[in-house]
């Protein structure tokens, strides 16, 4: 099923929630440079992400403006929200931070897209030095934390296809060959499910598995290895990524097993710790003891989840600290993992989403040990 196009309703909306959420936060406004926020409010991807400024100006009283180099118009005015915004260009003799001065204010602290560049930073401070700034993942981490319908149907569609894949990986061979030819066939795998964009794909075997990003390499996978698959991208602009630990052949040392049972546990713990107004922290801490409890919890080595939407790594993070509480229509995955150093490791991962009265998980193949060739 084809999903929708989100027209420039949908983008006026988002654009009015974030104005209203902005001043309410006690910020002027929110920049919005090039990357996966001016995605989300304008549905424009600029053809490269440049020296030039482009900027989207978001504020309560005055209408969104988009602040682009003239030659860039054209492509910003086909893009899917661009009838929801205006536009004021600028040519390579002109000073785009005075332009965009005009367009915010002279005064006031401003929400900025993490990856604007410094320089556009620094020039703006230079044009309107009374004004401060903050990052907008922790000015205002839940700006896309909450999907709506269209959302949650793309990132339920991404969650089927990379649950396709690992189906028919699961009937690959592995003995013998490479790590990376095994993440090929991965990728392969993804894009023929429909994905338009491959973010990685994690083949991490035998003594590799202790590395929970390890860069599938020239490894050949042997008989008994475990071998974490973690793997994932974008379907309609949506994020998929999931991870199951694998056995190549049947006989499994008896400490593999009870590492992967534990991580097991932990991941359907930090599941059943999911409903509206638990802090994301809980769901870190579920997993977190369970893994504890059973003797590993120094091997558990990064947060439990994050965030997933048109960024297969968003917030809210599932991590110590992070008080913000769920919220109905958030999603993230929940990952706990143990490494063992120079031995190996184990890692299970869904995603899911926040329903009324719990959780939903987008990914349904087993969690059990799977046996591979």
């Amino acid at each position: 099923m084809t999903a929708r196009t989100f027209t420039a309703e949908d983008y006026a909306a988002r654009m009015r929630r974030a104005a209203e959420a902005a001043a309410a936060s006690g910020l002027a406004g929110l920049l919005i440079t090039p990357g996966p926020d001016l995605a989300y409010f304008t549905g424009y991807r600029p053809p490269a992400d440049t020296e030039r400024l482009t900027m989207l100006v978001i504020a309560q009283d005055r209408d969104p403006v988009l602040v682009v180099p003239r030659l860039e118009r054209p492509d910003a005015e086909h893009a899917e929200g661009a009838s929801a915004i205006g536009f004021a260009d600028w040519t390579d003799n002109e000073d785009p931070y005075s332009l965009a001065v005009r367009l915010m204010g002279t005064r006031g602290r401003f929400g900025v897209a993490d990856n604007a560049w410094a320089m556009h930073l620094l020039g703006l401070m230079d044009a309107a030095p009374q004004t401060s700034y903050a990052a907008l993942s922790r000015a205002m981490p839940m700006l896309r934390a909450v999907k709506d319908a269209d959302e949650l149907e793309r990132i339920a569609a991404a969650g089927a296809a990379a649950d396709a894949t690992y189906r028919k990986i699961l009937k690959a061979p592995f003995a013998g060959r490479k790590e990376r030819d095994v993440a090929a066939d991965l990728a392969d795998l993804l894009r023929a499910h429909g994905h338009e964009q491959v973010d990685f794909t994690i083949v991490a075997s035998g003594p590799n598995g202790a590395n929970p990003h390890h860069e599938a390499g020239d490894r050949v996978i042997a008989e008994g290895d475990a071998v974490v698959l973690d793997f994932g991208g974008l379907k309609d602009g949506y994020g998929s990524d999931t991870t199951r630990t694998v056995h190549v052949g049947g006989e499994v040392a008896e400490e593999v097993q009870r590492v992967h049972d534990l991580v097991r546990e932990a991941q359907q713990t930090a599941f059943e710790a999911v409903r509206p107004g638990v802090a994301c922290q809980d769901i870190d801490r579920a997993a977190r003891k369970v893994i504890a409890d059973g003797g590993y919890g120094e091997w558990f080595i990064h947060r439990t989840g994050h965030g997933i939407g048109l960024t297969t790594h968003e917030p809210p993070y599932m991590v110590e600290g992070e008080r913000n509480a769920l919220v109905p229509g958030m999603c993230f995955s929940i990952e706990p993992g143990v490494y063992l150093p120079g031995r190996f490791g184990v890692r299970i991962e869904d995603i899911v989403t926040v329903t009324e009265d719990g959780g939903h998980r987008y990914n349904d193949t087993p969690h059990e040990l799977a046996f591979v060739a």
